[in-house]
């Protein structure tokens, strides 16, 4: 490249902005997939799925690692399935609201003021 041609600059910030952006975004997708596999967990309870079957089974091992400490938050003796209704459902929640606070900070260090 001759030393004449000026070489075109990049804007850093735009550049700064973008890659926060699209690292937002994979954190609430992040966060919208656990959800929904606690909330297939919880319609699999609820619905009396074969828990003999693998998508259930796989679902399940999933739900148990990503439900956290909330598993046994509320002990409901009567009723094993409003348990993980409850119990779950409070870790999908847990999961769609901590996405977003991290998402959002994400794109404040990124520069956005959104």
């Amino acid at each position: 490249m001759p030393r004449d041609e000026a070489r075109p600059r990049r804007d850093w910030r735009a550049t700064r902005l973008r890659v926060a952006g699209v690292v937002a975004n994979v954190v609430r997708w992040i966060g919208l997939v656990f959800a929904a596999v606690l909330v297939l967990h919880v319609i699999f309870v609820v619905g009396g799925a074969n828990s003999a079957n693998s998508i259930v089974r796989f679902i399940r091992s999933w739900a148990e690692t990503l439900s956290l400490g909330f598993t046994d938050l509320f002990v409901i003796q009567d009723d094993a399935k409003l348990q993980v209704l409850v119990n779950y459902g409070i870790a999908a929640l847990f999961w769609l609201i901590v996405s977003a606070i991290v998402a959002k900070v994400i794109r404040r260090l990124g520069g956005s003021s959104y």
